[in-house]
């Protein structure tokens, strides 16, 4: 089968990474990949943005199936322009579950599924208004997508004032044209992925990400600093209450509002007291958790995604390793912020040398023999061990073998 790769992150390694090795595939090709892609696909310069372009190329070239990884793309309607030729993914009136908090605030609120108390608001003034009635600590959340970054914990009102500002004043661009002020829950953020067609629902794994980019979890929101799964809170007790008020729910509200979805759904959940609350949808495999999540895969990816694509899920069930997985972001120095790029880097082929690690490019190109960082978050280290200190330890075994003075990583993942 010719498979096609739509993005150029470490979500998007991980995916090619994974499908390379299924027996089903015949060529593999990733638009545009990235400097570690290369190793496993066939990269070609197209950008994941340019959809008339992804269209052409799959069509002209005998394509036989498409797997969309950034949210960007599915949001703007690859998966419904690649109508032709099967995708992976769900249609743009789908994708409004990541694409917009307050639509997945409205489905929640439909479906009898647990979340936060929240508002949404175009203006200011109500903001800080509903801001006042919930008290500190409350979030404030940019509607649209924004990279992962548009969530701001806010411990006091005057902080929260300036959040709202800040995001209603262009902070995140079109994505905070409208906001979401939202009842703060305190508990344990655990990820959690399916397999969803229709009312069908296959579950798959959980993970722990890190967003914020400095140690113990200070600093500003990232795209995510590393992750480990499976994450030990989500207990089988857990899973399956999970599934039964959170996932399953919001599938069934998605096909009676005339928006069946179809790929792999992403909640964020918060745990409060043993209960299950979601704080968002994401569409698409979560980066970093993407990286953290298929090493443990047993199952052959492509069996999956196609039972997904075909609405056959309840023929089909993910095998998974025991061990552990954690991954740990390299990231330019300067991230989340503005970055240089160009800097080399030295010592990957040594890391992975390490049984049981594998290096994940998430920005990187090739220059020559050489590879150079090419973006802000650029190497994912993932490591499998017994548990999450036995892949925490080998995790920063392998980081230390990589050269590269430019970068940095948090040296806490795993922490909880």
């Amino acid at each position: 089968m010719n498979v096609l790769v739509v993005g150029s992150g470490g979500r998007e390694h991980a995916l090619c990474w994974s499908l390379a090795a299924s027996p089903l595939v015949d060529r593999l090709v990733c638009a545009p990949g990235n400097g570690g892609i290369a190793d496993v696909a066939e990269c070609i310069d197209i950008a994941a943005t340019d959809t008339a372009a992804l269209v052409a190329y799959a069509t002209a070239n005998g394509i036989e199936f498409v797997v969309v990884g950034p949210e960007g793309p599915l949001v703007a309607g690859v998966v419904d322009a690649l109508e032709a030729v099967p995708a992976f993914g769900p249609s743009t009136a789908a994708a409004q579950l990541e694409a917009s908090k307050s639509f997945t605030k409205d489905v929640c609120a439909r479906a009898g599924i647990p979340t936060a108390a929240w508002g949404n608001f175009v203006e200011a003034e109500g903001a800080r208004a509903y801001a006042r009635e919930l008290g500190a600590p409350l979030v404030v959340k940019a509607d649209g997508l924004a990279a992962g970054k548009g969530v701001a914990i806010c411990r006091s009102l005057d902080e929260a004032d300036a959040c709202i500002d800040a995001v209603l004043g262009g902070a995140f661009g079109a994505a905070g044209n409208r906001i979401v002020v939202e009842q703060f829950l305190d508990g344990e953020e655990v990820s959690v992925f399916a397999l969803v067609h229709g009312d069908q629902v296959c579950w798959l794994a959980s993970a722990q990400d890190h967003k914020q980019v400095g140690d113990g979890d200070t600093g500003p929101n990232t795209g995510g600093m590393g992750a480990y799964s499976p994450a030990p809170v989500m207990t089988p007790e857990l899973q399956a209450r999970v599934m039964d008020e959170v996932l399953a729910p919001t599938a069934r509200q998605m096909v009676a509002d005339g928006r069946p979805y179809t790929g792999v759904l992403f909640a964020g959940l918060m745990i409060v007291d043993g209960d299950p609350f979601l704080l968002e949808y994401n569409v698409r495999f979560g980066d970093p958790e993407c990286q953290a999540i298929l090493p443990r895969l047993r199952s052959d990816l492509l069996t999956l995604l196609l039972a997904t694509r075909d609405g056959s899920l309840r023929r089909v069930s993910a095998r998974w390793s025991d061990r552990t997985a954690l991954t740990v972001v390299l990231a330019a120095k300067g991230y989340p912020g503005a970055v240089a790029a160009g800097s080399e880097i030295r010592g990957v082929a040594e890391a992975e040398a390490m049984e049981g690690v594998t290096v994940f490019h998430a920005g990187t190109k090739r220059d020559g023999g050489g590879l150079r960082a090419a973006g802000g978050r650029v190497l994912g280290v993932t490591a499998l061990g017994a548990d999450v200190a036995a892949a925490q330890a080998l995790a920063y075994a392998a980081v230390d073998r990589i050269d590269w003075p430019e970068g940095f990583c948090r040296r806490d993942i795993g922490w909880r």
